[in-house]
């Protein structure tokens, strides 16, 4: 499955991006043990890769909009198109040591999130959508988990810090969940949770307090994997409103309703 030139633009991007974090984590690790401490180096690694997907983006389609986590948005002569990159999802588990991060890249048009690349690579899995054309992992197609009980399947979130204002509201989450499902895991990166989702790996996802560069390409993934998407109030943009709720066909419902309280 080839793709289409944006397409292969972002993977691209990605894994150039990707693979110099590598370099750095690795660096990370080394900086565990010394006296002065990984955080400035990883500040320094994020902006970095920030820097050099903008560039990789913007210098092949100098007209797109661009909205990245660590820069202010970039407005773009084509209103309709935009970039949204998160370089490092998953900082906290990069900042420690943690294997489990990605690059994410989505292509939005007309307000619509048309493609999404999101590649782990720590463990070289280029996660990819594109609008008509499936969900992939490397090269095997991917499909959402099949399973239509909660009691049997596992769900993913992100848990807040004390100082996010979402953590009430998060643990009252767990206390309707937890009791009907098999699990909840929580691994530090929205991007995956919503990869893996895709993948059949999670059987859903939920988060409040997210941002656009968070989920947007997990979005694709998700709906060309097969799965359902929306925000967890009705109506609601996650994009916009910053929650989502996503899983299976048969699932969907049925979590969306545990996790907003009916």
């Amino acid at each position: 499955m080839q793709g289409s030139a944006n397409l292969n633009l972002m993977k691209k991007a990605a894994r150039k991006v990707g693979r110099a974090l590598v370099k750095d984590f690795r660096e990370v690790e080394n900086l565990q043990v010394s006296s002065k401490g990984p955080g400035d180096f990883v500040t320094r690694a994020d902006r970095e890769a920030e820097k050099a997907l903008r560039e990789a983006l913007l210098g092949d389609r100098p007209t797109y909009g661009f909205l990245g986590e660590e820069s202010r948005e970039t407005e773009g002569v084509d209103p309709t198109r935009r970039w949204i990159v998160d370089p490092l999802d998953g900082t906290t588990n990069f900042l420690h040591g943690l294997p489990h991060w990605a690059v994410s890249i989505a292509l939005e048009h007309k307000g619509e999130i048309i493609a999404g690349v999101i590649f782990d690579a720590a463990k070289d899995e280029m996660f990819w959508a594109e609008k008509g054309s499936g969900a992939w992992m490397n090269e095997s197609r991917l499909r959402v988990s099949g399973r239509r009980a909660m009691h049997e399947s596992i769900f993913a979130t992100g848990v807040p810090h004390s100082g996010k204002g979402t953590l009430p509201a998060s643990l009252q989450d767990f206390a309707r969940l937890s009791p009907v499902c098999a699990g909840v895991r929580s691994w530090g990166s929205a991007a995956l949770n919503m990869a893996y989702v895709a993948a059949g790996r999670f059987d859903g996802y939920w988060e409040r307090g997210v941002q656009p560069w968070d989920i947007a390409a997990g979005l694709v993934l998700v709906r060309e994997a097969g799965g359902m998407v929306s925000a967890i109030r009705e109506g609601d943009d996650p994009l916009v409103k910053g929650s989502i709720v996503c899983a299976n066909d048969p699932l969907f419902e049925g979590f969306r309703r545990v996790i907003r309280g009916e």
